[in-house]
């Protein structure tokens, strides 16, 4: 962090700004920021147009524009602020560089003087954010009070040393911002190497000396030449045992399988409503194979570790012959066999998708010796510790890096840190003589 200070500081009377240095100014924002509304009907207009969802949160990016919308927008300019009222605490705070119209969720904002871009700093600022966030009305959908925002005290120096700032955050932040695009495209790599080995894993064995053959099912190829290729209606029956009191309520995810305990009322809120007879849920078993039928095209499926009970709307796999339960997942949430899924579902558009008992008995699953499985299953756990770890690592960088960015910014737009290139005003003059001098 740069830890160069201003050498005077004065109070500012403004809680969430506490001490500025001696020579900014304090004053509302809607003395430094005109609120522009500009309402027009968007039937017919040919302007690039902004919901929320086409501007990240924090960075301010504009990922997308639409012409599609129709009804009430506000007009916006180049170089206006757009503030995300709608859940605030999300940071949509867009500086803009052309012409269009966005969601009447955004407020537009237009500096009345001085650098834009320093304005934009300052009010996606974590400070700023905090203090609107903790100012909004509704629960489900907080929304933030533009008289409020409006009526707020905000640092402002003078117009050179906010250019000053603007610059030096730009400079940072494309640095920073470098960095953590190098990361999670080393996430990327690394998820996609996780995915092949587990592949490899699957379908060609641990002995890449083995013999090999034909498997006879053209989207798998050659496989390990003592390895056997079933249909699942060889390797499994349904199970369509009623639940009871006392056996946790169990999901079934597309990126983690079957999960171990109960599911939280927050996730099940996205699922479906608790059923109060618990018969009308179906026993699982450890070993069993569970798969959601809507999602399984996804990669809903996978091995049950824990007695339990899940919705009617999965389906249950019990083993007929002895099978390693993990090996069968690791299997089935592998790209080819996922894509299996998918061919084999019903449905004509990805929503209405369903694997249906009958579709999945007909499935390819290849079957090594037990034996063999065990060690497979070994090896892959292993390796992909590793590589959950080395992720998991990058992912801890990647926050530490977002969070010195915003602490970066905080500080310097409040004026916590002095900027290289800014010249403080002589010592011993008054305020209004600073202010002149500086512009």
């Amino acid at each position: 962090m740069f830890n160069t200070r201003y050498s005077r500081f004065k109070n500012s009377r403004v809680e969430w700004l506490r001490e500025i240095p001696s020579h900014w100014q304090i004053m509302p924002l809607k003395h430094a920021l005109k609120l522009v509304s500009d309402k027009v009907l968007t039937r017919g207009s040919n302007c690039r147009y902004l919901g929320m969802e086409n501007v990240e949160s924090q960075t301010g990016a504009i990922v997308d524009t639409s012409v599609e919308v129709e009804g009430l927008a506000n007009k916006f300019q180049p170089q206006d602020i757009l503030f995300g009222k709608l859940r605030p605490y999300l940071a949509k705070v867009a500086l803009v560089d052309f012409w269009g119209l966005c969601s009447t969720e955004f407020l537009v904002f237009r500096s009345r003087f001085g650098d834009p871009r320093y304005f934009r700093y300052l009010i996606v600022s974590q400070s700023f954010i905090s203090l609107v966030n903790s100012s909004t009305y509704g629960s489900k959908m907080p929304r933030a009070n533009s008289d409020f925002i409006c009526s707020q005290y905000l640092p402002v120096p003078d117009k050179n040393e906010q250019t000053s700032i603007a610059n030096f955050i730009d400079q940072q932040s494309a640095r920073i911002d470098k960095a953590i695009r190098v990361k999670e495209q080393q996430i990327v790599l690394l998820k996609e190497r996780k995915q092949i080995l587990i592949q490899n894993a699957v379908t060609r064995g641990l002995k890449p000396d083995a013999p090999m053959r034909d498997s006879g099912v053209e989207w798998i190829g050659e496989i390990p030449a003592h390895w056997d290729v079933m249909a699942n209606r060889a390797l499994f029956t349904e199970r369509v045992e009623p639940g009871r009191d006392g056996l946790p309520l169990l999901s079934v995810s597309i990126h983690s399988g079957v999960s171990e305990e109960e599911v939280s009322d927050e996730e099940n809120i996205r699922g479906r409503v608790k059923i109060t007879d618990k018969t009308k849920y179906n026993l699982v078993r450890p070993g069993d194979i569970a798969f959601n039928m809507m999602r399984a095209w996804q990669g809903a499926i996978g091995e049950v570790r824990t007695e339990g009970m899940i919705s009617p709307a999965y389906t249950i796999a019990m083993p007929s012959k002895k099978i390693v339960a993990k090996f069968f997942e690791y299997q089935y949430r592998a790209p080819i066999f996922i894509q299996q899924m998918d061919r084999n579902s019903k449905g004509i558009t990805d929503f209405r998708k369903r694997l249906y008992w009958d579709e999945f008995k007909q499935l390819s699953t290849l079957v090594p010796p037990t034996e063999e499985q065990e060690a497979i299953v070994e090896y892959i756990d292993r390796e992909v510790a590793k590589q959950d770890r080395a992720v998991s690592l990058l992912e801890q960088q990647i926050t530490k890096l977002k969070e010195y960015k915003a602490t970066l910014i905080n500080s310097a737009v409040t004026g916590k840190i002095k900027v290289p290139g800014v010249v403080e005003p002589a010592q011993g003059m008054n305020e209004p003589e600073a202010r002149e001098v500086c512009q």
